[in-house]
């Protein structure tokens, strides 16, 4: 683990809560517990995996982060700004430092926009650039991202998924940022393409020194591509690891499940090692279980687990878990 002055990003005890309205006066009679506490560091130049169950509230975490969201309670640190408290035009001028690839290429690329209009805007918007310097360095992030750079004047419906993908890694180091949040980038792409994306993403972070949150459900991938991984569920972090600390000693009920159900190649080891299978169904985030967030579902959770929120506790040298019984 890198020293605490080289933290990028620093968030604590961040909330996100969206209001449930209901009634011609929209009264507001609940909430939707998306994020409720979740604190961690990511160090410069590291890849944080975030993984967990869809719904548990990862890409609303990253979104939070970003301040896409804001944030009903917490903090986010960005080399010690708090950008919750930023004003309008501050956290604006901070975007150059942070961006988003978005998960679905299809919808975040707008259709009635050239290639070097959406790669190009980020410039334009932030006067970084204008005329022929922004034709130069539109062709220059199409280089970066493996594209030819004569493909400037067509539209996103003429590229493949893949190709899409790469476009909106090529927005998002328009502004050279230090920062970029990674929200399922290879989820809605093909298994072959999927690697040809993670290891671009790999070679721009060696060659920019980037910081990425990768953000993802493919768990093998994930402890390729990450340095350290956090496991989520309804809301808050269950556990925080390196990636092999993580894998070959899981320490919370829910990861031993989400490990044990990633698909092995070798029939011999399949057979002999042991399946934990999770029973009922994720509980509602508007109405979440008392005490332990897992307790609903988890194989050896007894009454205390119901009474009291398990603290967050360093078990082992940077091996962080909320579980009572760890």
């Amino acid at each position: 683990m890198t020293a605490d002055n080289n933290v990028l990003i620093k968030v604590e005890n961040l909330v996100m809560h969206f209001p449930i309205y209901r009634g011609v006066i929209r009264r507001k009679v609940g909430a939707v517990h998306a994020v409720d506490g979740v604190s961690f560091k990511i160090h410069q130049g590291e890849t944080l995996g975030l993984v967990g169950e869809s719904g548990c509230g990862k890409s609303t975490t990253g979104r939070t982060i970003l301040q896409l969201y804001k944030p009903s309670a917490g903090h986010v640190f960005y080399k010690d700004k708090d950008l919750v408290n930023l004003k309008p035009e501050a956290m604006r001028m901070m975007r150059r430092e942070m961006q988003m690839i978005f998960q679905d290429p299809y919808a975040s690329l707008n259709p009635r926009m050239t290639l070097r209009d959406i790669v190009g805007e980020p410039l334009m918007a932030f006067g970084e650039a204008g005329g022929k310097q922004i034709d130069e360095r539109v062709a220059n992030l199409l280089e970066l991202v493996k594209l030819n750079p004569d493909f400037a004047g067509r539209y996103p419906h003429e590229f493949s998924g893949g190709q899409r993908q790469r476009i909106g890694v090529a927005r998002a180091l328009a502004l050279n940022p230090s920062f970029i949040v990674c929200d399922e980038p290879i989820s809605a792409l093909d298994v072959s393409i999927q690697a040809q994306v993670v290891n671009l993403l790999e070679d721009l972070q060696k060659e920019l020194d980037l910081t990425y949150l990768f953000i993802a459900h493919d768990l093998s991938m994930v402890r390729h591509i990450s340095n350290r991984v956090a496991v989520m569920y309804l809301g808050v972090i269950v556990e925080l690891a390196d990636r092999n600390e993580l894998y070959n000693n899981p320490l919370h009920p829910y990861t031993q499940a989400l490990l044990s159900a990633i698909p092995v190649a070798d029939p011999a080891f399949y057979n002999k090692r042991h399946r934990m299978v999770l029973e009922g169904d994720v509980p509602s985030p508007v109405n979440p279980p008392s005490g332990c967030r897992f307790r609903t579902r988890c194989p050896i959770a007894d009454g205390y687990c119901a009474e009291k929120k398990p603290e967050w506790r360093e078990i082992r040298p940077n091996h962080f878990v909320a579980c009572h019984k760890v």
